[in-house]
């Protein structure tokens, strides 16, 4: 039977409520055995319903938990309680605390814990002060969110008076910021429970709120007095970060395969891609770029020779590799490529045109003409509804799936070298060279020294070579959804290519110093004595830098790789992939095997952490993947796979490797 509606509002918005997690942000709601964590069911505060003997109490010397440790025993003693209920060990729980005369919560924790999660919000706010919660401690946030909760609910249930109560005499008298009163009152204006829910992003009295709110309550309150949910769990989660962070190898997924609590997390660096598996000399020209498709099965490369090859990889069991289209539509050298998010179209750009392919028949679904100078980058949006391509004549513009423009941002700052979204949709970043000096030298993909303007092609060159030329080399920031600039970062040298790490955070820029300095003078992945700036986006500040690659007069795109994007590789002017990790600079490899000329490109297979794949001068394309012995125990030799089907082991010792099957081309793909 249940009590007046008067006296259940005041007190209960639910009797006998118990919470179920519906956010990735809150600690799970552990429910196990019948019983309900942190004291809650069957078992509260280690007494339990079943009769049973009592336990002796254990009295042990000093207030460690060993003689030379640091750690207080009352406290590691209560996180075990609190996990062993966590987990469902009522009754174990209840033993440990009657052993070790620890209890995990006292008395008015615990009845604390209970009136927020059963609604009873007046009880809520006595037992907050009976817990010692000050002015100074932040009581009226604390008092602030519990009477959130209290109108929210109401309104959920319809109580429209009873919700205005609670608007005008305790959250509009606790004085907070206007800018929190006014959306609270317009929810009045809701029409339905489900619109409330959704205009207020709050998932209800039976969704997880009320266990959000005691983990936002929790704040306000001392730890020792109430443990934060799961927290031996969390200082196990930070001892394995600590872990990783120490694996300078660290590319395991994180499961519980490769972690364990017996010993510490170590990562088999024969496990680290090193290894040249694959040779691809199909391309008769110099590699200047490498796209992998995002299921990781296709593998796109752009060459100078005009064509794009579009390699299928088997899976990860079988990495067979073998030719899937070529595409040799192209009237000029490819240098930008760009997967859709579903991998159905292949954007590709030669000059000042950009074509988009079918990537099953290999038909050329429209070529664009909308710049008039190099497409020097291809990006698609996050959401796949489009992509957006840059020039260096300034120019971004947005297109739709089909090809059809749909934006344009204008004449931008600098002639854009590239561009890059970030994954969250929210900010694009350009590099490239600021646009006072309108006919600059630029760095070339290429074996030429350098690249001139349009003007400079057409033979229509009027400047003095001895002219002093003021250039400024840009990372600008956009907001994708203003096009206006937030953050604006002048680098010395050029700036060759960017890429987004997967948070978002982090913007990996490629700087070559001016050509009109001694290349020996220099060296580092962005390039020049500085090394390769990472830069936060979120700070504005240079993250990193990365240094021993040779990059001077060439476009050289890098990228990040591994499980959790930790490592930076790059090419070099001096033919090696270099490996960096990332959060530490440290170089952890140089890998040879490329023959003479730039390593141009790298591309890191999204799907498969342990592979990936570079590009060069010497017409060639390698992948990298672990090491993998043959029966005998030795390295297989690697195959050199050409279009002709010849067949080449390395005897050298560069690129051994497991070999694969060699492939013949067939004059019949187009």
């Amino acid at each position: 039977m249940r009590p007046p509606e008067s006296e259940y509002d005041s007190n209960h918005t639910s009797l006998g409520f118990h919470p179920q997690s519906s956010s990735s942000s809150l600690p799970p709601s552990p429910k196990a055995n019948g019983h309900i964590a942190n004291g809650h069911g069957s078992s509260i505060n280690g007494s339990s319903k079943r009769s049973r003997s009592p336990i002796a109490r254990v009295e042990l010397p000093g207030a460690t938990i060993y003689d030379d440790s640091y750690i207080d025993r009352e406290e590691y003693i209560r996180l075990v309680i609190q996990s062993l209920r966590d987990i469902g060990y009522i009754e174990s729980a209840a033993t440990l605390e009657e052993e070790s005369g620890y209890v995990m919560e006292t008395s008015p924790v615990a009845e604390f814990r209970r009136c927020i999660l059963e609604g009873a919000w007046s009880e809520a706010e006595h037992a907050l002060e009976r817990l010692g919660v000050a002015e100074d401690d932040g009581l009226w946030e604390a008092k602030f969110l519990i009477s959130q909760q209290k109108y929210l609910e109401y309104l959920e249930t319809s109580k429209t008076t009873m919700a205005l109560h609670v608007l005008r005499n305790e959250l509009a008298p606790l004085h907070m910021d206007p800018e929190q009163l006014l959306p609270l009152s317009s929810l009045i204006m809701c029409t339905d429970a489900a619109d409330l829910r959704q205009k207020a992003g709050w998932d209800g009295a039976y969704g997880s709120s009320r266990r959000r709110l005691l983990f936002n309550l929790q704040s306000y309150i001392p730890s020792s007095l109430m443990i934060p949910p799961r927290r031996f769990v969390t200082l196990l989660d930070q001892a394995r970060l600590h872990q990783i962070s120490q694996c300078i190898y660290h590319n395991a997924p994180l499961t519980s395969q490769h972690f364990s609590l017996y010993a510490d997390h170590t990562c088999d660096t024969d496990l680290f891609p090193r290894i040249t598996t694959t040779i691809l000399q199909v391309h008769n020209d110099e590699v200047w770029s490498l796209e992998w498709s995002h299921s990781g099965k296709f593998l796109a490369s752009a060459s100078k020779d005009k064509s794009v090859i579009i390699w299928s990889v088997g899976p990860h069991s079988n990495p067979d590799i073998s030719p899937h289209l070529h595409l040799q539509d192209h009237q000029f050298p490819v240098g930008c490529l760009a997967w859709s998010l579903d991998d159905t179209i292949l954007l590709s750009s030669c000059e000042q045109f950009i074509k988009m392919w079918n990537t099953e028949s290999g038909i050329c679904i429209r070529t664009i003409e909308a710049h008039t100078e190099t497409v020097s980058a291809l990006a698609w949006v996050p959401d796949g509804s489009g992509f957006i391509s840059a020039s260096q004549d300034r120019k971004i513009n947005l297109w739709g799936s089909d090809g059809k423009q749909r934006d344009s941002w204008g004449i931008t700052a600098i002639r854009i070298t590239d561009l890059a979204v970030t994954p969250d949709f929210t900010r694009l970043v350009a590099v490239g060279e600021s646009a006072r000096d309108m006919n600059p030298v630029l760095p070339t993909t290429r074996g030429d020294s350098v690249a001139t303007s349009s003007a400079s092609r057409n033979g229509n060159n009027n400047t003095s070579s001895s002219a002093p030329r003021t250039r400024e080399h840009l990372m600008i920031v956009y907001d994708l959804a203003t096009k206006q600039p937030e953050l604006s970062v002048s680098l010395n040298g050029q700036l060759t290519s960017v890429k987004i790490s997967s948070d978002s955070q982090y913007a990996l820029v490629n700087q070559a110093p001016n050509v009109r300095v001694a290349p020996d003078l220099f060296c580092g992945l962005m390039y020049g004595e500085s090394g390769d700036p990472l830069w936060d986006l979120f700070t504005g500040r240079l993250a990193r830098k990365y240094t021993g690659q040779r990059q001077g007069q060439h476009i050289i795109r890098s990228c990040f790789g591994g499980v959790d994007g930790n490592f930076v590789v790059s090419g070099s002017e001096d033919g090696n992939v270099y490996v960096w990790h990332r959060d530490r600079a440290i170089l952890l490899d140089v890998l040879t095997g490329h023959g003479s000329g730039s390593v141009n490109s790298v591309a890191w297979n999204p799907r498969n952490t342990q592979m990936f794949a570079s590009c060069s001068d010497d017409f060639t394309i390698r992948l990298w993947e672990p090491s993998v012995c043959g029966p005998d125990g030795e390295l297989s030799r690697v195959t050199h796979r050409t279009a002709d089907n010849r067949h080449e082991s390395e005897t050298n010792g560069k690129g051994k490797g497991k070999g694969r099957e060699s492939w013949v081309e067939d004059d019949s793909v187009s």
